[in-house]
């Protein structure tokens, strides 16, 4: 028999009474606030009076999500009704035992609706853990949809206590992960925990022995969340990253030894990093820790979140002198570049303010280690610091194999305290696989391939021909959309030295201005006059910024640059120059960001970059999420080919499933070598995608299950239980996730699968129906078993396919409709079809179909018979429609139109919805307290909903 939820949830409790929670039973609002005066009252050693209680009450109802983490980890100083003060803590973070340990279970909520929740834990009666189950065999997404659905309808209701939760649990059983509060966040968000050796415990029993143990769960909140200052969001660190910052405490409190992380690139090393260096600082026999990055990773957003980390611990200019005040002074936490620490430590007038802090315990935190220039400035920190203790983070250690003469990781740090390699971090899926091709290999006349490093052949002659490379930019132009999902994505492409990046820059732009593509093509390199990638060891450069300073430049390939820069210049509206080294900097700077805020919500496409040209640069320590795709025409090997692989692997929702690498040399055998070095000898599996033809099998493996479901597209119609419809949907989602990764590959061709374009678009149509079905039951208090599914709807959109379109398709259709050519008329008819089954089958056009087909009957003809264009007179109906939609959401509402457009506006800019206090200041009538959550909300959902409807998919209208 299989296991029920509630006997599921009835296990949980009593594990969780016999690890250290007392149970209570709370059933309501009123309930958890009774229970939580009594905690408080006992967790301060103090009596409150209704009065007092309601100003606590009140004090916690600040705020969000995450204004309510911050109240948690401070202290209120209440007012008391005889005049004094007394101080009141939520939370002891300090000594994480001392607090009080409760769990509860269904506790009935009512915002928008009533909502009951599974499992609660209490700690100082504030809900901090929100457990929420589904029997065994169901997915665990759903457990993850139906707590946003619980964040959207009630947990801000009632106080907003149960705002307080920290971190949210879901699990069917056999699977259990955890999550911080952060409504931002995807389900690829969601962590399993493991033990010290990365094995994961997925069973809800073995889970909650390891991680909700009242002492280890109320560490987590204390000690290993991060507030996220920039994004005001909550994040949780992962087992990995825990064990990580615990080996390295516990080695700074044992003794004075060295030691070095081990965690694959994409991991999140320097949030762990970070997170350690704030654990240290706490540690009152440490007087100052230093972490230490490369001036190249130190960009903008990094500096913004270290200065929120410690306020005034990155000084970003290239000052050293501030490096030194701050070591002189009372700064505990510093962040640095390795640059201006190795300028620190070398100059003699700098020796003397530095004497305070010489012989002190300084800890050294390294982020990305395996960087060449660590050796030498490592020694000199040996020399200069008596008491210093180091330890680095690398994803791609330098061994003896790949050390080049060089030292390695062990050589200078000691023993590796933790590690977590790529094949840990893709079975947890924390980074993507590679899905690696290879053009334009190098052969002879009988067909075999060339090793590319035999001696006799003049390789760089071969590879750096323009005739080549023209080859290679055609391919990329034809193939670009593909590897991006149309753009969705940027890509990278390196080649082996300044004068190849020219010739690619240079033929990219001639096709650019004969009209062949329209891609948006940014370059950076540097200009020295010794500026030839050493491209026989195939491993990264470290990029050097000190242009024109001390060194000479290449005139030549300078005046490249600075027409390239021009050209960057009139794309963006920018001013960048080469004229000296904080300009290029600068320059930088900007790329970095421009790549980087692409994944932004409020990002504009005009401000994309679609192809990064490089060198060197930003093939290590930079992380963009929505760069996929690597082009590489270069020799790459060891830990620069793992690093450069890497740029592309970051994960990020269900469209990228990928890490895609373009390979335009013979790279197999030095990719297998690398990830076998940094890994093990049967990882390249688990590293590399599968072939093209396994995932065709996968397809149409998947086709003969839904058929066996739906042997037709109208059998979905006959489907009756929520079992069924359920089956169905799963059944098509495995079908548009395989399809997904199957239209990356340059062969794809749709003959090969064993359903044609038409029926997947008929399925795909009866799929949103069922989507559209469970979306209007989803605000209701019915819930149905498909509601929590997630039917992944960004695998099947396709933004090209707008209303710009369908309207150059109706104009077609008006100007051929009467025509006295038959052929003419019958292609009107067939595309008429057409648009109607876009507007069925087309995610982003079915919120705008009622609309769309009341222009096609009631205004076409219209249009027709005046000979006004289709375009002008769909517009004026649309902005018609527009007013019409926006005075009734104000006429229900009682919003002045000015004010509620205003507030569209600022949504439409921003990409975030209104604030509710903006929108009660909008408001005619000023509602009740206790009904302004449940207002906002709805009038933020209709602000949305008309966004949606009239403003997002229109495309060039």
């Amino acid at each position: 028999m299989i296991q029920s939820e509630a006997q599921l949830e009835s296990g949980l409790v009593k594990r969780l009474q016999s690890l250290g929670w007392e149970s209570v039973i709370i059933t309501d609002g009123a309930g958890l606030r009774a229970n939580l005066k009594a905690q408080l009252e006992a967790h301060n050693c103090v009596k409150l009076s209704h009065t007092e209680f309601t100003r606590v009450l009140n004090h916690l109802d600040k705020g969000n999500v995450f204004d309510k983490a911050k109240i948690l980890r401070d202290r209120m100083a209440l007012p008391r009704d005889d005049g004094t003060t007394v101080y009141i803590q939520f939370l002891n973070s300090e000594e994480w035992c001392r607090n009080r340990y409760q769990v509860t279970s269904q506790v009935t909520q009512a915002g928008s609706y009533r909502n009951r929740y599974d499992v609660t834990l209490l700690i100082n009666g504030l809900p901090l853990i929100q457990v929420e189950l589904k029997r065994r065999g169901m997915e665990l997404k759903e457990a993850f949809n139906q707590v946003n659905r619980y964040q959207r309808h009630s947990y801000w209701s009632d106080h907003g206590l149960f705002q307080y939760v920290q971190l949210f649990i879901i699990s069917n059983g056999v699977n259990t992960k955890y999550y911080a509060n952060n409504r931002d966040q995807d389900f690829n968000q969601t962590f399993f925990w493991a033990d010290v050796e990365n094995k994961l415990i997925t069973q809800l029993d073995a889970f909650a022995d390891a991680f909700l143990e009242k002492c280890h769960a109320s560490k987590m909140i204390s000690k290993y969340i991060v507030l996220h200052e920039s994004n005001k969001v909550l994040m949780v660190l992962r087992p990995y990253q825990y064990f990580a910052v615990e080996a390295i405490v516990e080695r700074v409190k044992a003794g004075r030894k060295n030691g070095y992380i081990w965690h694959t690139t994409g991991s999140g090393k320097t949030l762990t990093s970070f997170k350690a260096a704030q654990v240290l600082i706490e540690n009152p026999k440490v007087h100052k820790v230093v972490f230490v990055v490369d001036r190249s990773d130190l960009d903008y957003q990094t500096t913004k979140e270290f200065n929120h980390f410690s306020d005034g611990s990155v000084d970003g200019t290239d000052n050293t002198r501030a490096l030194v005040k701050q070591l002189a002074g009372d700064h505990k936490l510093i962040v640095t570049t390795i640059q201006k620490l190795n300028t620190a430590i070398s100059r003699d007038k700098f020796e003397g303010p530095l004497q305070a802090v010489k012989d002190e315990r300084v800890v050294f935190i390294f982020d990305e280690c395996h960087r060449s220039q660590f050796g030498e400035t490592h020694k000199r920190i040996v020399a200069f610091f008596s008491r210093a203790q180091m330890f680095g983070f690398t994803g791609t250690p330098i061994f003896a194999e790949n050390a080049m003469a060089k030292r390695t990781t062990k050589d200078l740090f000691g023993e590796c305290l933790h590690k977590y390699v790529i094949t840990d971090a893709i079975s947890d899926g924390n980074v993507l696989r590679f899905s690696v091709e290879y053009w334009g290999k190098l052969k002879r006349k009988d067909g075999s391939l060339i090793d590319e490093e035999v001696a006799g052949i003049n390789i760089k002659e071969f590879f750096d021909h323009p005739d080549r490379i023209n080859g290679v930019v055609d391919w990329v132009i034809q193939n670009h959309d593909r590897k991006t999902h149309n753009r969705q994505f940027s890509a990278m492409l390196c080649v082996s030295s300044v004068d190849a990046l020219i010739t690619y820059y240079e033929a990219l732009k001639l096709r650019r201005d004969a009209g062949e593509h329209d891609l948006r093509v940014a370059t950076i390199f540097t200009y020295n006059a010794n500026e030839e990638d050493a491209d026989a060891d195939g491993l990264i450069g470290d990029p050097d910024f000190n242009i024109g300073v001390d060194k000479q430049v290449n005139v030549h390939t300078r005046e490249k640059l600075d027409r390239f820069i021009a050209d960057y210049n009139a794309m963006y509206q920018t001013a960048y120059s080469t004229k000296d080294s904080h300009s290029f900097y600068n320059y930088y700077k900007d790329i970095a960001k421009r790549m980087k805020e692409r994944e932004r919500r409020d990002s504009q496409d005009k401000d994309r970059v679609d192809i990064l040209l490089v060198v060197n640069m930003f093939l290590t320590g930079f992380d963009a999420k929505k760069l996929n795709t690597l082009y590489v025409d270069k020799n790459l090997r060891y830990h620069g080919l793992i690093q450069a692989f890497s740029r592309t692997n970051r994960v990020l929702g269900q469209v990228k499933s990928q890490g895609n690498i373009v390979c335009f040399r013979n790279l197999k055998a030095k990719t297998d070598e690398a990830i076998t070095l940094f890994s093990n000898k049967d990882a390249i599996e688990t590293v590399l995608m599968a072939p093209y033809e396994d995932y065709v099998a996968q397809f149409n493996a998947a086709v003969t299950k839904l058929l066996e479901i739906a042997p037709a597209v109208d059998s979905v119609n006959d489907l009756q239980t929520e079992g069924e419809m359920l089956a169905f949907v799963q059944a098509f989602r495995e079908l548009i996730r395989v399809r997904n990764v199957l239209g990356s590959f340059t062969q794809f061709s749709p003959d090969d699968l064993t359903l044609d374009p038409q029926k997947f678009e008929d399925y795909k149509s009866k799929y949103l129906d069922i989507y559209d079905r469970t979306k209007r039951t989803k605000e209701t208090e019915a819930v149905s078993i498909i509601d929590e599914v997630d039917f992944e709807l960004e695998l099947i959109q396709r933004d090209e396919i707008n209303v710009a379109y369908i309207l150059g398709l109706l104009a077609e259709v008006s100007r051929d409709a009467n025509s006295l050519d038959a052929n003419q008329r019958d292609e009107s008819a067939r595309k008429r079809k057409l648009v109607m089954d876009m507007l069925g089958s087309e995610v982003q056009l079915r919120s705008k179909r009622e609309l769309i087909e009341q222009f096609i009957e009631q205004h076409m003809r219209k249009a027709q018979d005046s000979g006004a264009s289709v375009e002008e007179t769909f517009l004026a109906f649309w902005n018609h429609e527009r007013v019409k939609a926006m005075e009734a959401v104000c006429a229900e509402e009682g919003i002045p139109p000015a004010a509620f457009q205003r507030l569209v506006e600022d949504y439409q800019f921003t990409g975030k919805p209104p604030l509710r206090e903006a929108v009660i200041d909008v408001l005619e009538q000023k509602p009740k307290i206790l009904e302004r959550k449940k207002i906002t909300e709805r009038i933020i959902d209709k602000l949305r909903g008309l966004v949606a409807t009239f403003d997002d998919g229109l495309g060039e209208i």
